[in-house]
């Protein structure tokens, strides 16, 4: 975005009126230029800011004849890259997380109902209502469903983007989001699953390595696995995401242990929950590989899980989020996986 704003930027300050000093031009043309990008950038945060409040309009509308829709929020731990504050440290300051709650609206009354947490994917990304079919599938089977727009999430402005910490605290986040739902709704705490895919599937991984007590299940579709490998195939771009000042720092490269412990495939021995894995061989996000080392790394750890690699599925990295015969069918398989493991 950079370059456009430099162009108009440029073409704003050709069109000033000429003086009889060119070093006094100079300031007020790069006091302006840095005045638009100001400007454009702030901009920016309010659209994004309107295209989320939209959109969860439409979460309203497109549910309510199925469930009943809100937006809670809570708390995660703080963020450790905070400022302090009227002398009030981060540690004294937990960060806010809102989070959709999804509750079906044929639900009986006196019992507890099984619980699905589904976080998004996406490095920066938030909880559209792309999943509505799958949210509504899950409401048809019985099941809460809660989906966190854990830290680091788009539409809640920049000082939100920039406390993002991938495989790290974003677990938390939506954990404590199970936890919320467990104290407030009528949820069965024996009976909690999480699903989630790319991104989400780490997320999901992850949550169930270091909290396997409070999970009964996990699906993690195509999962990023391994963020070395990873940002070895993805390129420089995808790199500066992560190491960017505000979020790990560093690249993998000067970062190993770091980036290791933020990837599945590093932390496999902590599985203890039924958990089962999709991919396909021509996902051009996740690649299969990815996953491939996941599996491989889980039966050395001698675990016990389910998992199917499907031959280049139509629609690829979304082969089973779509709307096709063969991902109804994939997500049949996940429901059917769900249902043992929840009774």
């Amino acid at each position: 975005m950079r370059a456009p704003i430099l162009q108009a930027a440029a073409l704003l300050v050709l069109a000033l009126p000429v003086t009889s000093s060119l070093s006094a031009q100079a300031p007020a043309g790069e006091d302006r230029l840095k005045r638009m990008e100001a400007q454009v950038s702030g901009l920016q945060w309010e659209l994004d800011t309107l295209r989320k409040a939209a959109d969860d309009q439409l979460w309203f509308q497109r549910l309510a004849d199925v469930a009943v829709v809100d937006k809670v929020t809570y708390t995660g731990p703080p963020n450790p890259k905070g400022e302090e504050t009227y002398g009030i440290r981060n540690e004294r300051h937990p960060l806010k997380i809102q989070q959709y709650v999804f509750m079906p609206r044929n639900a009986p009354k006196d019992r507890k109902l099984p619980l699905i947490v589904l976080p998004h994917g996406g490095v920066h990304g938030d909880f559209g209502t792309y999943h509505v079919h799958i949210v509504r599938e899950m409401l048809d089977r019985g099941y809460i469903v809660i989906a966190p727009d854990y830290r680091g999430s788009t539409g809640y402005g920049r000082s939100f983007y920039e406390a993002i910490d991938y495989g790290g605290l974003e677990i938390d986040d939506v954990v404590a989001g199970r936890d919320w739902a467990v104290e407030h709704l009528p949820v069965d705490p024996k009976r909690c699953a999480i699903v989630g895919w790319s991104h989400g599937g780490l997320i999901a991984l992850m949550a169930v390595f270091d909290h396997p007590e409070k999970f009964a299940a996990a699906y993690a579709g195509v999962p990023v696995s391994d963020l070395i490998l990873r940002l070895g195939y993805l390129g420089q771009d995808y790199v500066a995401e992560f190491s960017a000042k505000y979020h790990i720092g560093k690249e993998p490269k000067d970062a190993v242990d770091e980036y290791r412990r933020r990837s599945p495939v590093w932390n496999v021995q902590k599985l203890h929950t039924p958990l089962l894995v999709h991919s396909t061989t021509n996902d051009r996000d996740v690649n299969v590989v990815e996953v491939e080392s996941l599996i491989r790394a889980l039966q050395a750890a001698g675990k016990t899980f389910e998992y199917r690699i499907y031959p280049d599925a139509p629609g690829g990295h979304s082969f089973n989020r779509i709307d096709t015969t063969l991902a109804r069918e994939s997500r049949k398989d996940i429901y059917a996986f769900l249902e043992r493991h929840l009774k």
